[in-house]
């Protein structure tokens, strides 16, 4: 931790302290997930409603829906990667156990109030015991299972077009889970359903991290690209 002086504009003295909020894997992860999200969802669209046709050619070479359908394939498992990374890094790392130390204030009614409060410009920040307030911490939970169905769902779709390699070694428990859920159409209209749940938490995301930023004054933001943020002390 790194702490400054620096003076505000009534001339008083402000200790500012840096305190590294987000680790290089961390970050990289976060970065590499939203890359993803922007190409699954993109090619999604095109898959579901294919809204652009190739240019005429009179050979057989014009396969526009194999190529979205190639990226979205290859960064759907760029997407299963990093859960599978951000899994281990959330349950086995001893350097992130903020996260886990978060767990703590979600059975506290006090911790909801005063953050539902911060947010209606009513209440100061609460005091938390690990990295996240209560809000983004089910925030995160919810956009965990949400992502967990949209790879499940979408492993089950992969299988019945890709049926050696990986898809040959998934394909029975798959196809076992697609029973389950009552068969391949609704699977489909579930993947939509989860990618638009996944979109939603983008844009609250986004919004509360402006607002964090711009209300908080801890370079909230800047801490997702540089790994610090800061903390004023009078």
């Amino acid at each position: 931790m790194q702490t400054v002086q620096n003076k505000d504009a009534s001339h008083e003295e402000v200790h500012i302290e840096q305190e590294l909020e987000f680790s290089t894997f961390y970050r990289l992860h976060h970065w590499v997930r939203v890359l993803s999200i922007i190409v699954l969802t993109a090619t999604g669209f095109y898959l579901a409603i294919p809204v652009i046709a190739p240019a005429q050619n009179p050979e057989p070479t014009n396969f526009m829906y194999a190529l979205f359908r190639s990226w979205h394939l290859i960064f759907g498992f760029v997407m299963i990667s990093m859960f599978i990374g951000k899994t281990y890094y959330f349950l086995f790392v001893k350097s992130n156990r903020a996260e886990v130390k978060s767990i703590k204030d979600i059975f506290r009614l006090e911790n909801w109030a005063k953050q539902i409060g911060y947010y209606f410009l009513v209440t100061k920040h609460p005091q938390l015991t690990g990295a996240y307030n209560v809000v983004q911490f089910i925030a995160y939970v919810a956009f965990y299972f949400i992502s967990l169905g949209l790879i499940v769902t979408g492993l089950i779709l992969y299988v019945h077009v890709y049926h050696e390699g990986m898809g040959g070694v998934l394909y029975d428990s798959m196809r076992y889970l697609e029973v389950m859920l009552g068969g391949l159409a609704f699977v489909r209209e579930l993947h939509h359903l989860l990618m638009w749940g996944t979109i939603l938490f983008v844009v609250v995301h986004v919004y509360m991290a402006i607002f964090n930023a711009v209300y908080g004054k801890e370079g909230s933001i800047d801490s997702i690209i540089s790994g610090y943020k800061w903390h004023r002390k009078h």
